[in-house]
């Protein structure tokens, strides 16, 4: 699984990719996250109000911070809708 958070490096951008990481650890889930901060390759992703959690390349959050378990819950659908295919 792919995990990118997009920020500029604002505080909630910071909370984000903590929370992420969490998420990702209590889950047991693999996945390799990545931080984006160059304002142009956010743009790429049309995002114009950050932070932003893409993941496999689909935005799933954009101008807010999600809690750990809303996080939690979206890895876990991505995994049972992967499991499915």
């Amino acid at each position: 699984m792919e995990i990118k958070v997009l920020g500029t490096g604002c505080p909630n951008c910071i909370t984000l990719e903590k929370r992420v990481q969490r998420a990702v650890k209590e889950s047991g889930i693999i996945a390799n996250i990545t931080k984006i901060e160059d304002i142009e390759k956010i743009m790429e992703y049309d995002v114009m109000s950050t932070p932003a959690l893409v993941i496999d390349e689909k935005i799933l959050i954009k101008g807010r911070v999600p809690s750990v378990d809303e996080i939690k819950e979206l890895l876990n659908n991505k995994v049972i809708s992967f499991n499915r295919k």
